[in-house]
This record gives structure tokens, sequence and C-alpha cells, in this order.
């Protein structure tokens, strides 16, 4: 309980640790930056370490001269696109011995087909938008790997999602991290990170779902 309460408050305060990790460890921040980021992305089971305030508050460091611009996001988009490629080489590991498998109890092999085909024909644009959504961008990559997804076409989903994420948002926290009520309001804005995509997913799951459950009943 301990560790879920440290790890909670790390997510609404990322700003204080990571401010105090830079004035204690100076570049170092950069490695443990680097791990974080490359973990959340490339590990299957971390979905729950704070991707998008991370880079927000990295941005607004740079803006105050903590932390260096430039390196941040060349090495975090490094680190973001590396972690997906990770995550996927698993996925397209455990893919073809999946397909083989036959239907059972713990197994749906027409939902993996189902899969394969819906990355066939929307995998790019969403392993761009699943980069904005918690949760979901651990699992995206996994799921394209799983899936088959052609590693060429991977990659270039891949690295144009992760420099429109980390560029995007590190620039926003530059530009906007250090205004007042920005900084005032850092937690709520950082839950409103993770709450307002999320809900976005349940909503789409759920709408798929009931369309899917009216094209059987028809």
């Amino acid at each position: 309980m301990d560790a879920i309460m440290l790890l909670v408050d790390f997510i609404l305060h990322v700003d204080r640790y990571l401010e105090a990790f830079v004035t204690n460890y100076g570049n170092w921040v950069y490695a443990l930056l680097f791990l974080i980021i490359f973990v959340e992305t490339g590990v299957v089971v971390m979905p729950f370490l704070p991707g998008d305030s991370l880079l927000f508050v990295v941005g607004a460091l740079c803006g105050v001269g903590l932390m260096d611009y430039s390196l941040s996001i060349a090495l975090l988009l490094t680190a973001a696109v590396l972690g997906n490629q990770s995550n996927y080489t698993i996925g397209r590991y455990i893919g073809p011995r999946v397909f083989q498998w036959e239907q059972s109890r713990f197994f749906n092999k027409r939902a993996f087909e189902q899969a394969h085909a819906f990355y066939e024909k929307y995998g790019g644009i969403t392993i761009v938008l699943a980069r904005f959504m918690p949760f979901l961008r651990t699992f995206a990559p996994f799921v394209a790997g799983v899936a088959q997804m052609t590693r060429s076409k991977f990659t270039f989903y891949d690295v144009t999602g992760g420099a429109l994420w980390v560029g995007g948002i590190i620039t926003a926290g530059y530009f906007f991290g250090s205004i007042p009520w920005v900084k005032e309001n850092l937690d709520k804005i950082i839950w409103a990170m993770i709450l307002i995509p999320g809900v976005l997913v349940l909503a789409g799951a759920w709408k798929a779902r009931r369309n899917a459950a009216v094209g059987a009943g028809s």
C-alpha cells in the first residue's frame, strides 16, 4: 500500500520530484528519464508510469534552464521509439505461436484474426494516436506485433507518433509550464492528462462493442 501511495504521489507531484533530482544529481536525470520512457513504452506490464506529465514537466524545466531542450527531445524520442520497437518485437515473437493455437476458452483465434485485419487497415493511425493515451500506448505496439503488422510500416508510424508525442508535449511544457496558473494547478492538469484520454478509450471500446452486438443481432 505504501508503494502504491508513493507512486501516486510521484505521478501527481512529478515536478517536485524531478526538480529535486536535477538539483541533487545533475545530468543523471537524463538517464533516469530515458529509463522511465523506455520502460513505459517498451514493457507491456508497465503501463502506469507517468509519460505525458513527465514530458510536460521536462519541458517546463527546460524552460527555466534546468535542463537542455534539444537534448531532452532527442534522448526521450530515442527512448520512446526503442521502447515501442521492443514492445512490438515481443508481440511479433509471441504472435506466430499464438496464431497456431487452437480455439479454446483461453484463446479466441477469431479475435486475433480481426486484430490482424484491423492493424492492416488502421494500424498506422492507431500507433500515432495511442502515443497520447496512457495505457493504450503501452499495449498498441505489442498488439501490432502480435497482429503481424509489417516492421517497416510500424517503424514509420512509431517514429512519427513518437516525434509528435515527445516533441509536442515537451514543447508545450517549455512554453506554458512556467505560467503561475499552470504551476498552481499542475496536479489537476496531470489528472486531466490521465483521465480524459482514458474516458475516450473506454467510450470508443463501448461503442465498438455495441456496434458489434448490433451487427451480430441483425
